[in-house]
């Protein structure tokens, strides 16, 4: 007899289990900060089973890390139009529209917490400084491609998106209009771009 492999749906139970418990650790992060919370109380705002969690991510710590990177991957993709200026703006627009949503802060928040939750925490948040660094590589090596100046990953760091995580962390919002693109036309006018 044949056995047959487990066919999963994207948008699914899985999926709406995933959000539904996603929603309920961003919540209770902005409300009472990491660690404030237990899976059981993760549970009961998802409307699912402890087990459910258990089951699937063991533990708070891998569920939170879970929620950052999650985040991270789908809130932010990675624009191509055609310049590394138009890139970078975009980029940096939706950075800060990411930060300054409804799980922005609380999601931040929780990366600086996990990287002080020993081992497992600090390579959350390796992964997520990759993953930020992955997205800027992608927009920096295509400008190479099209003979674009030559940035590196850190200039963008440190130019672009560490004042926008700054604000953000520390309460200086809202954004003035404009605040993004003048930070990307700011490193570029430093390096000798458009």
């Amino acid at each position: 007899m044949e056995e047959r492999e487990k066919v999963r749906r994207p948008g699914g139970r899985s999926a709406r289990l995933r959000a539904a418990v996603h929603q309920a650790v961003t919540d209770l992060v902005a409300e009472r900060g990491y660690g404030g919370f237990t899976v059981s109380e993760v549970a009961a705002r998802a409307g699912v089973a402890d087990t459910s969690i258990y089951r699937r991510w063991g533990n708070v710590e891998a569920l939170t890390i879970d929620v950052a990177l999650h985040w991270l991957t789908t809130e932010s993709p990675v624009p191509d139009t055609g310049t590394l200026a138009g890139d970078l703006r975009a980029y940096a627009g939706k950075v800060v529209q990411d930060v300054t949503g409804p799980n922005g802060l609380a999601v931040l928040r929780l990366v600086v917490a996990l990287s002080a939750a020993g081992s497992s925490g600090e390579q959350a948040k390796e992964t997520f400084l990759a993953e930020r660094s992955r997205q800027m590589r992608v927009m920096l090596d295509r400008a190479r491609d099209r003979g674009e100046p030559s940035l590196e990953v850190a200039d963008v760091l440190d130019h672009v998106l560490a004042p926008i995580y700054v604000r953000v962390l520390f309460g200086a919002e809202p954004f003035p209009s404009g605040y993004a693109d003048a930070l990307v036309d700011r490193l570029l006018r430093a390096v000798g771009g458009p």
